[in-house]
């Protein structure tokens, strides 16, 4: 069993303390924005944050977290996740979106570490997101364009 904040709400998790979060967010808690991809945290689409940094969620074993703060793509919040939305609309970066959840919140992670990227601060951070329809050049635009709107 568990405790943990998630988008905002307590909850306690009956489930084994080995229960992959992705499964416990999914299965029982019926939050499937957050996608299965590999299930080897190799591409990027089980992404939430825990504790306000990137995780992916199909490695990270629920009895880890006891006591953390979950923030799935339900529940985005902030400047930086609205512009990081905005942007990806505007650009439609999206193709099929099998990756976008964690797409999302890498890139919103990065933002709110760091409001200017470089080119190469985009490919360091969301390296660890693959994306089948390669939309990598719009990602990346997408990035930069959401940095510009938090710039003012």
């Amino acid at each position: 069993m568990a405790k943990l904040t998630v988008n905002g709400e307590e909850v306690t998790l009956d489930v084994p303390e080995d229960t992959p979060l992705l499964w416990a967010l999914r299965d029982e808690m019926r939050l499937t924005g957050t996608k299965f991809g590999c299930g080897i945290a190799h591409c990027g689409a089980c992404t939430v944050m825990v504790d306000g940094m990137p995780r992916r969620s199909c490695v990270t074993p629920v009895g880890s977290i006891d006591g953390g703060f979950v923030e799935t793509i339900e529940a985005m919040e902030g400047p930086e996740a609205e512009a990081v939305q905005n942007a990806w609309t505007n650009i439609d970066v999206p193709q099929c979106g099998w990756c976008q959840s964690g797409q999302v919140m890498s890139a919103t992670a990065l933002l709110r570490m760091n409001r200017a990227p470089t080119d190469e601060d985009i490919d360091n951070a969301m390296a660890g997101n693959i994306c089948r329809c390669a939309t990598y050049v719009r990602i990346r635009r997408a990035i930069h364009d959401a940095a510009e709107t938090l710039e003012g």
